[in-house]
Formats: structure tokens, sequence, C-alpha cells
């Protein structure tokens, strides 16, 4: 098993800079992997830093999708956009795809409820470290993440999402001879008015369940995603009081979570024309479309795809405030969160003369995206 984890150019990488040995490189802000090979085909990874220590975390796993040897084999991607510090979203990098391993050793194969029950179990044992720890570290019951899931496996895609993460298939329109964008993921933030209406159904007698406040709108004023892993001030009134901080507790208790962890999932059966998927955090897809970016890795070659989308939203946030991307990148971490968000791409290249072959079984490969090494 290949473990990295923001690990710079040493273990066993190839020093030509690419980052296309076995983990990634570092350059300043910016963590990639610009080319390496699943069951499925080619990958291209990428995050970069812009809060003062990074709360984006991101794994890529390919080989066992379950503890049971003859299990199924596949290719499994996590995005985890952190906020409120990285404890959950390094939690959840930590023990998701665990949890999802041993439940589709139980029963007997991958399904939509498996995934949905490996994000439930993952929740509530993260919620229980919050309850051991969080009289002695209180900002660890505000540390939550938004999680976004695919799974390719038997010539399916499963996609999970809790929280604003975005993935994008790029799929060929014969015709047209160029890539279309087809969002698979369901968003859960309060900017959009579907959102809204679903937390307020909810909550039929809050009449600030959403709040406006400078043009943005929060669940209690406070947080713009509806779902999560983590944020257990907001899921149990046993964590919204001292210790923690003043600026997270509300005036009344609650009675039943105003968050939930419950992923939105769809499962699609792969079509001969799917050519790609990009994964990104909201940090992305508040700079690019979803047709400018799958018209960018439908019009480029694979090694270093994820750097250069990276690159395509820095320059639109430069663009923004007037500025070359030249002296965007002179700002340092913190102060750069001002600019733009941390983000985390992962475009994953689909082969079909390998979804069709089932009975491939490369060496298993593990990717961790973010973590202590990166400053």
């Amino acid at each position: 098993m290949v473990r990295s984890c923001w690990k710079p150019a040493v273990d066993g990488d190839e020093g030509d800079g690419s980052g296309s040995g076995s983990g990634g490189r570092v350059d300043g802000l910016l963590w990639y992997k610009d080319l390496g090979n699943h069951v499925y085909g080619d990958f291209s990874m990428a995050v970069i830093q812009a809060n003062s220590s990074l709360e984006d975390r991101s794994e890529f796993e390919s080989g066992p999708l379950s503890f049971n040897h003859f299990g199924p084999q596949g290719t499994f991607v996590g995005v985890y956009d952190g906020h409120g510090g990285a404890e959950a979203s390094q939690f959840v990098s930590d023990n998701l795809f665990c949890n999802l391993k041993r439940l589709a050793a139980e029963n007997q194969g991958l399904s939509e409820n498996v995934i949905k029950r490996a994000f439930s179990a993952t929740e509530e044992s993260f919620l229980s470290l919050v309850k051991k720890q969080w009289l002695s570290k209180p900002h660890i019951a505000s540390a939550g993440t938004c999680c976004l899931v695919g799974i390719i496996c038997n010539g399916m895609i499963y996609i999970a999402n809790s929280g604003d993460s975005r993935v994008v298939l790029g799929r060929l329109e014969r015709a047209r001879r160029e890539a279309s964008a087809i969002q698979l993921s369901t968003e859960h933030n309060v900017n959009l008015e579907r959102v809204r209406d679903e937390l307020r159904l909810k909550h039929p007698f809050d009449s600030e369940i959403v709040v406006l406040r400078h043009n943005v709108w929060r669940v209690k004023g406070l947080i713009q995603v509806s779902r999560s892993i983590g944020d257990a001030y907001l899921k149990k009134a046993e964590f919204n009081r001292e210790p923690l901080p003043a600026k997270f507790r509300l005036a009344e208790t609650f009675f039943k979570p105003i968050l939930s962890c419950e992923p939105s999932i769809s499962s699609h059966k792969l079509h001969p024309d799917d050519q790609f998927l990009i994964f990104a955090s909201d940090g992305l897809w508040e700079h690019l479309s979803n047709q400018e970016a799958v018209h960018i890795v439908s019009n480029n070659a694979p090694n270093g795809i994820a750097r250069r989308l990276v690159k395509a939203a820095l320059r639109e946030a430069a663009k923004k405030r007037e500025m070359r991307l030249a002296d965007l990148q002179k700002i340092e971490q913190g102060t750069r969160r001002h600019f733009h968000d941390d983000i985390t791409v992962i475009v994953v290249f689909l082969n079909h003369k390998m979804i069709d072959n089932s009975s491939l079984c490369g060496s298993p490969l593990s990717i961790k995206g973010g973590g202590s090494g990166h400053h």
C-alpha cells in the first residue's frame, strides 16, 4: 500500500518534478500528483492552500472496496472540505473508507445503503470523539466537514454528497464532437432556495432557521451548508453551551439536530461516452462553471490537468480583484483566504476497455491529500 500525506519529493518519487511518482509534490502552497493509474484509467490531483492551516482533505483509493477478499474491486474518491479547523476532515479521511470496507464486507457488496451507513458510522464515531475531548478542546465541537464521495465499481458510479463540494461528468457529445458537463452531485448550501425550503419544512416553528446577512444566507446565521459530518454544536444541544466560544452559542436550546450528515446519494450506469469525472471542493466552482471545467479537461493532456484547473480558478480569482495571477501567488496563507478558498481537485479518467474487463486487479493504491506535512 502506498501512503502519501503531503510528503515532499521522497519515498520513491521520481525526481523529475512531475509529481508522477507514488506520492505527490509540494510547490509552496500547492500540492499535486500530476498523473497516476487507477483500476479504470488515469487520475490527477491538486490542492492549493488558502487558509492559515489547510482544512481540505482528500483521498484516492483504488483496489479492494471491501475487507472481504472476494469483495468488489474499484476506485474510491473522497473530497472533504473542512471548516472550523481540520479535525473533522482529517477524521473522515482516516475513517470513512475503512467504515465503507467493513460495511461492504458485512453486506456482501456495495450499495447506496452501505454508503449511507458508512457516512453515519463515521459521524457517530466523530461525535463520540467530540464528547470525549470537547471540555478540554471546545473548538472541536464547531469543527465540521463537507463530504463528497465517488465510487466506481462494476460499471457503475455511486455518488454521495453532504455539503457543497461537487462532481461533474464530462460526456462526449458525438454530434458536437466535444464533451458536455453533467453535474452528478446534489449540493446542500442554503444560498440555494431549494435547500432553504427543505430546512424550513424540517423546522417549521423556527423563523430564524435560515438568516440573510450581508447578502449571504446562513443556517442560524452561522453556517452556509445544511449537511455535514461534525459540527456537533448544531447536531446536539449538549455541545451548544460553555465552553463553546460565545459566537457559536445559540440563544435558545434545540431538541432535534439543526444540521444533518445524511448524504444525497445517486448511482448511474457508466456510458461508453463518459470520459472523465471532476471532483472538487466549492473553492473551484466559485470561479469556474461546470462547462468551463469540462472544456479545460477535454482540451488538454491528462498529465497535470488537476493543477491546470486550480490555476484556471486562481486566474479567475485574481481577475475579480483586478490583479495579476503572479501577484496573487505571492500572497501568503491566511491572507490568501480573502481571495480564494482552499481548493481540492481530483480528475478521474475512465477507460472503458478497463471498466468492461471486471477481472482486472492492479496493485492497491492509496493517496491522501492534505495533512500535517503541508505548511
